[in-house]
């Protein structure tokens, strides 16, 4: 694909790595990953035949739950941490999304003569 600096990896959001692969790009077990599911800290997506199917975005929030454990946070903790952040994350798209449609929508009278 043209104008695609990145040349043939997938991209972040795009699912296409096997449980083996992100257990050992996340240097975690593959056990570890299933119990990181167990308790919703990572939500793989499936494919039709049912193998889980890991994304850039995937490895990169492991990444965050391996630090946190390395920090001593247990898996609850981990799990309200990523809530929070992951809340926070949205609150901020939000927040630049209304500056930016103010920023450039329709500037309305300030009804000052």
């Amino acid at each position: 694909m043209p104008g695609r600096e990145q040349g043939h990896l997938p991209s972040a959001g795009q699912a296409v790595y096997a449980i083996s692969v992100a257990a050992e790009l996340s240097g975690v077990g593959v056990q570890t990953l299933r119990l990181y599911e167990q308790h919703g800290l990572i939500n793989p997506v499936r494919s039709g035949g049912g193998t889980r199917r890991y994304s850039g975005d995937d490895l990169a929030r492991l990444a965050r739950i391996t630090a946190l454990a390395g920090q001593g946070v247990n898996l609850a903790g981990i799990a309200r941490i990523l809530d929070l952040e992951d809340t926070n994350a949205a609150l901020r798209e939000s927040n630049e999304a209304l500056t930016a449609e103010r920023a450039h929508g329709p500037h309305r009278g300030t009804g000052h003569a």
